[in-house]
């Protein structure tokens, strides 16, 4: 048995929540980047649009699903409490509850831990860099979806999860294939409207890590690369802590 099986942290039960800030009559927090993303899906698209010139479209459709072969995978990997960190609408955290871990997700978006809540798991709301349930008593935190890139600088977010974890826990994390190596700027969401233009939301710090530059990245947050590993055409890192 992990012995971090016989120490659950305590978290607060799914559910609505006062301290959520209020939703417009759209439906979601205009100030929250990644609300109007999450909320609706049926937009004709929307897009992660970085400062150095690539965009990715958000693969919402996927997101509100349940979890994919890659995360699923994932899961497997997940052997007691785990954190999945920028939850988004919850598909990692329902299927590791459903997997019979304890599972908490954690966004700063309000729209996303609605939604995580609304499909039966626990989800905080809240900046990962702020104080969290059970610090240092985490099996794994979790990064996919491109969460590596949370306020653009990978190293202190790397830190920050292994501030979270027992001394042998784990950080699973999403990568960019090789070649792309680490970048770090501005990147803002941006709508698609009619005839392709695009209708672009406040800017913020983000990044990008890839398979290979996540070695020196991970050394420098006092972690050690365990196993860099691909399911299908994504990417993976486990990482651990360095002794």
């Amino acid at each position: 048995m992990n012995p971090v099986d016989t120490a659950p942290v305590d978290v607060a039960p799914a559910g609505p929540s006062p301290t959520l800030p209020a939703t417009t009559a759209r439906g979601y927090d205009e100030s929250d980047p990644f609300a109007a993303a999450l909320a609706d899906l049926v937009a004709r698209g929307r897009w992660l649009v970085h400062g150095d010139g690539v965009r990715s479209r958000l693969p919402v459709d996927r997101w509100h699903g349940p979890a994919e072969p890659a995360v699923a995978g994932l899961v497997e990997r997940c052997a007691g409490p785990t954190l999945d960190l920028g939850c988004g609408p919850g598909r990692l955290t329902v299927a590791l509850t459903r997997a019979g871990r304890t599972a908490v997700g954690v966004d700063v978006s309000a729209t996303a831990v609605r939604l995580t809540r609304a499909r039966g798991a626990v989800a905080v709301h809240g900046d990962l860099f702020e104080p969290l349930p059970g610090e240092g008593r985490w099996a794994h935190a979790v990064l996919i979806d491109g969460n590596i890139g949370i306020g653009g600088e990978p190293v202190a977010l790397l830190r920050r999860c292994r501030d979270l974890l027992v001394p042998d826990g784990t950080v699973l994390v999403e990568l960019e294939p090789p070649g792309a190596g680490l970048w770090q700027g501005q990147a803002r969401v941006a709508a698609e409207q009619r005839a392709g233009r695009l209708l672009f939301g406040p800017a913020f710090r983000w990044a990008r890590l890839d398979a290979r530059a996540v070695h020196p990245v991970a050394d420098a947050a006092g972690l050690a690369v365990r196993d860099v590993f691909r399911r299908g055409r994504r990417w993976f890192g486990e990482l651990t802590a360095s002794r």
